[in-house]
This record gives structure tokens, sequence and C-alpha cells, in this order.
């Protein structure tokens, strides 16, 4: 073998590495964002996510499809939401109101006669929410709404700028946007509101 066929062969072998470094590969962790969750997803030990019922869809979220934070899974909101009242929570990892407010929702939750509680993670990563719940012992289920402007939720909902945002879905179907208070501190404040609302 002479010197040049040398040459070209280890010219062609640096070509073929170089071409396989650069392409893309389908394990890459960027390709899969949810397959590095499963620990969160562990630490967070969320509630599944409300199932889809029988009632019919509520008609301002219908078609309007989440994650499920817990698990990863697509839910049909609307669906979801159906036949029964529940309060919805919008919040986000690096809203400091939505911290405080968080645990009080927890509580909430626990006492005899609340309504289901469903959170909306948006504008941050799923896997901060996911820290942030684990860190406040916050076990309520949640949907994830993207780490964007917007997401499908948002928009049925007409979120408003400010976070955490509240709306009591009612039995029948009717979203109702809870100004007051703005923040919940307490879980007396979190019945009233439901009740007003109702």
């Amino acid at each position: 073998m002479t010197r040049v066929t040398k040459w070209a062969i280890a010219a062609a072998v640096l070509a073929v590495a170089l071409i396989v470094a650069l392409l893309p590969r389908g394990g890459d962790s960027a390709a899969k964002p949810a397959g590095d969750l499963g620990p969160a997803r562990s630490a967070a030990a969320l509630q599944p996510c409300p199932a889809p019922g029988a009632a019919q869809p509520v008609k301002q979220l219908e078609g309007v499809t989440a994650d499920c934070l817990g698990d990863g899974a697509s839910v049909d909101v609307g669906k979801a939401l159906a036949g029964a009242p529940v309060l919805v929570n919008v919040w986000a990892s690096w809203c400091e109101p939505c911290r405080t407010e968080l645990p009080v929702l927890q509580e909430y939750a626990k006492q005899p006669g609340a309504v289901r509680v469903l959170g909306v993670q948006v504008q941050s990563p799923a896997k901060d929410g996911l820290d942030l719940l684990a860190k406040l012992g916050v076990h309520l289920p949640s949907v994830y709404d993207g780490n964007g402007q917007t997401g499908p939720v948002r928009n049925a909902l007409k979120v408003p700028p400010r976070l955490p945002a509240s709306y009591l879905v009612t039995a029948a179907g009717e979203i109702r946007f809870i100004a007051n208070p703005p923040t919940f501190v307490n879980t007396d404040q979190v019945r009233a509101a439901v009740e007003g609302a109702s």
C-alpha cells in the first residue's frame, strides 16, 4: 500500500467520523425533554390528573388538551373538568405569590366539602414546577400548559398577565374568574371565594 493510499484512507475515516459526530442523535436529551422528568415526578408524587367523565365537556375548554404534570399523559381539560365544580389555579414556578398560595390550596383540598382543585403550571419548565411542588409538599393534580407566553389552557381561560389566577368551573360548565382575593392566604378565603362564585 502506498503512502498516498494510506493518507486517503485516513482522511476518509476522519471524514466519516466527523459526519457521524455532527449528526443529531435520537437519544439526545433535547429530543426527549420528558424523559428526564421521571425522578422529579417521583419526588413530587402528584395526585392523578382527572379523567374524562360522562358529562358534557366544559364548552369554553372543549378540545383543549394539556400534559398531566404528574405522569405526562395527555389530558382533555374540557372533558376532565365536566360534571362537578372544580377550582382551577394557574401558577408558575417563578411566581412568589404562587408559592404562598399552593400550600393553602393543598390544605383546602383536604377539607370536607372542598371542591376538586386542579393546578395549571405555566411559563416555566415542567421540572421547575415539579421541584417546587415537591419542596412545598403540594401534591395537587396539575397539568402543564407550556413554558412560553401562551398555551391552550391559558388562551381558553384568557388568563391575565398577573399570577396566580384562579377560576371556578361550575357543575354546569360555567367558568368564573376569582378576582378577590388575588392570592389566597388561608383556606377560609378559598372556601368563601368558591361559595361566592358557585
